[in-house]
């Protein structure tokens, strides 16, 4: 079965690199006109719009920081008044910091749950109206098995993504008679600049860990996004697609 999004119109958050690059790809590739946003880095954000419309379809990017306030609902607009509609969210940014919670500042602390949780939140309350008014509507969180597992000195990051968890099952049940389904992609130790730049000298233990005994890429990410994205997934809400090679199974 095609998965199509002809017609659609997505944003994907984080969208310049890593995973957010390989989603913005994969939707594309099913049809979708697909919104990229990016914080610091233009030139790869734009390299990503210009393979898609160099593969025939649409795309643009747009910047915002999310550890404002202001700058999702600004973002979501911007978007609308692009393209006249968003029905895919794809929440996808987020920031992971090192510090144990003995010294953990607060500052720290308050940043990352600003990105990756409060921004998520901004996002989909700006979202919501317009996907109501259509009936239908698309909002994937991208959470981590941190924030099943936990992980050592990333108290901040895995409280954060719980707390998405938590915002996702209760939206879930918010706008389940909307035709607006909301559900979580849960990614294990996939080889993105986040989890390579904590891998030195730990490469065998982190395998280890893992049953498959290889990390993750960000295309494995990408079709269980683009499928949740899809009518095939019409009657899911609320559900968790773990993708972590089994290192966390439920």
């Amino acid at each position: 079965m095609k998965l199509d999004l002809s017609g659609k119109v997505a944003l994907v958050t984080g969208g310049s690199r890593g995973i957010g690059r390989a989603l913005a790809l994969g939707l594309a590739e099913a049809g979708a006109t697909v919104a990229i946003h990016y914080r610091t880095q233009p030139k790869e954000a734009e390299a990503i719009a210009d393979t898609i419309r160099q593969a025939g379809g649409q795309a643009a990017i747009f910047a915002a920081d999310m550890a404002d306030p202001l700058a999702p609902a600004d973002l979501i607009q911007r978007v609308i008044a692009a393209w006249g509609r968003l029905d895919i969210l794809v929440n996808n940014a987020a920031e992971m910091s090192d510090a144990p919670v003995e010294t953990l500042p607060d500052a720290m602390w308050m940043q990352t749950i600003q990105v990756n949780l409060n921004a998520v939140f901004r996002c989909c309350q700006a979202v919501i109206p317009g996907m109501k008014a259509r009936g239908w509507g698309r909002i994937i969180n991208i959470t981590s098995q941190a924030a099943y597992t936990g992980s050592a000195n990333h108290a901040h990051y895995a409280a954060a993504k719980a707390g998405l968890n938590g915002l996702t099952y209760s939206l879930a049940k918010e706008v389940a008679t909307s035709g607006i389904t909301v559900n979580l992609v849960a990614p294990g130790r996939i080889l993105t600049e986040m989890v390579t730049s904590r891998m030195s000298g730990r490469e065998a233990e982190w395998l280890a860990q893992i049953p498959m005994r290889r990390f993750g890429s960000a295309e494995e990410i990408a079709p269980a996004v683009v499928f949740l994205a899809s009518d095939a997934a019409a009657y899911m809400t609320g559900t968790t697609l773990h993708i972590n090679g089994g290192m966390l199974m439920s």
